[in-house]
């Protein structure tokens, strides 16, 4: 098995995890911060589709589904950032990381399931 995909999704891991946690601990969002969100959001996407293709496809299951959730909102966090930055709303560049943090807590379970699954037998 090529071992691409899941290098490619370590990557989503590490780029979405620095970008949330730094703007978490930051206290305020910054325009770095949006780059390293948009950074997991597409190696989320690249590896995602590199696992379609071996499996052949979505499977509807706790992994799939969650996955696809996943990325719609990691989306949805990237142009609410580019949003937010844009309008240089101070509120809610104080505020941001709320979001952040919830986002990147519902992706990781798409992410951990599949070792949840295989620890489990």
């Amino acid at each position: 098995m090529d071992p691409s995909a899941s290098i490619i999704m370590a990557l989503a891991l590490v780029f979405y995890s620095i970008g949330v946690w730094s703007e978490r601990i930051s206290g305020q969002l910054k325009p770095w911060h949006l780059i390293f969100f948009v950074l997991g959001l597409i190696c989320d996407t690249w590896g995602t589709g590199m696992m379609f293709e071996m499996v052949g496809g979505m499977t509807y299951d706790l992994h799939g589904i969650t996955g696809v959730i996943a990325i719609v909102l990691m989306f949805i966090h990237a142009v609410w950032a580019f949003v937010v930055l844009k309008k240089k709303d101070e509120k809610a560049i104080h505020n941001f990381h709320k979001f952040s943090v919830a986002v990147w807590v519902i992706w990781l379970i798409p992410y951990l399931s599949p070792m949840f699954f295989a620890m489990a037998g």
